[in-house]
């Protein structure tokens, strides 16, 4: 059989042509492979510089907005408090603007980067949260015991009743923003109560829960068949031991563990995270009240990018096969108007 192939004219030294000569077609689709190869990996070369390009940008651009930060924090006294308080806004809006580059800035930084940064921002929150007690005191309202012995004990919960139901309204412990130890309740927490605050919310049960804020972490630990809606949580919200619950908030990365028949009305600017997990259902954020718009800004959330349907099951390890710990909840079963539980001051 004769070999297909190409014919070429070739020409000499005198720009004459001479006769063609057949090149086999093999040698064509090789030649072409070795240049979409090198192509391929031209791309590649220079897909991997713009990163590092980028993660170069992220990392001293970062660094230099954190020391204005400490800068300015190490600059402010209380021996003027109008001008404390000032420069303690300027630095609280650099670093909200802080936590937003690093959301920003995730999809092309290793996991390393961002678990260092992050650690940065918690760290640099402590010490504003520490500067403003220090140069502008104010007095706390707290339940504490008279008794030393008893400082362990959970501190008592006040209660009112607002429209014929149980409004809970007191932090679980003096030190501890949240609620705890509850049943057949509704629990409720204002912006100012809990803003850049690490919230918890343990032991509860048959619980409504309404958090109007944006705090820094949302901790949800053994809770039974309750309804928890929260504002934007500018960094994590970690989930542990939740049974036959709904879940509504927004938040910049997910890490749910030991969680069954529960739903997930999500809005996640990185990934969620689900681990020996079973049951798990998502939909995107459908929670609204007045103020949030403003509390995306605070916490640095991108109110347009959400990746709620991207979950990495870490039980679940085999490619290209969904994992059957968790499923998207059918358009026609989602909620798309909650339950108006108190008001957002």
């Amino acid at each position: 059989m004769a070999a297909l192939g190409v014919e070429v004219n070739v020409g000499n030294d005198d720009g004459e042509t001479n006769t063609a000569v057949k090149v086999p077609e093999r040698v064509l689709r090789r030649d072409q492979a070795r240049l979409e190869e090198a192509e391929r990996r031209r791309n590649v070369k220079e897909s991997q510089t713009v990163s590092e390009e980028k993660s170069d940008f992220f990392t001293s651009t970062f660094n230099a907005e954190k020391t204005a930060v400490e800068e300015m924090l190490s600059s402010c006294n209380d021996s003027d408090r109008d001008k404390a308080a000032k420069t303690l806004e300027e630095a609280t809006l650099k670093f909200q603007q802080l936590q937003k580059f690093l959301n920003d800035s995730i999809m092309f930084l290793t996991q390393y980067e961002i678990r260092q940064a992050q650690a940065s921002l918690q760290k640099l929150q402590s010490s504003l949260a520490e500067k403003r007690d220090e140069v502008l005191p104010k007095k706390k309202f707290a339940f504490r015991s008279r008794n030393t012995g008893a400082s362990k004990q959970p501190a008592p919960i006040q209660q009112t009743t607002v429209a014929g139901t149980v409004v809970v309204d007191a932090a679980v412990s003096v030190d501890q923003c949240g609620f705890s130890n509850a049943d057949n309740q509704v629990l409720i927490k204002q912006n100012e109560e809990i803003q850049q605050c690490d919230v918890l919310l343990s032991h509860l049960t048959n619980c409504k829960v309404r958090l109007y804020g944006c705090p820094s972490t949302l901790h949800i630990k053994n809770v039974r068949k309750c309804e928890i809606l929260c504002g934007p949580v500018s960094s994590s919200v970690f989930v542990d031991q939740c049974t036959d619950s709904t879940l509504v908030f927004p938040c910049q990365q997910l890490r749910t563990h030991n969680t069954t028949a529960t739903q997930i009305y999500l809005h996640v600017t990185s990934r969620a995270i689900i681990e020996d997990c079973n049951g798990i259902r998502f939909a995107p954020f459908t929670w609204a009240y007045p103020g949030i718009h403003d509390h995306y800004k605070v916490a640095g959330l991108d109110p347009n990018r959400n990746n709620w349907t991207e979950v990495d099951d870490f039980n679940w390890l085999a490619a290209g096969t969904p994992s059957p710990n968790w499923t998207v909840i059918p358009e026609t079963e989602r909620i798309c108007s909650w339950e108006v539980v108190g008001q957002a001051s």
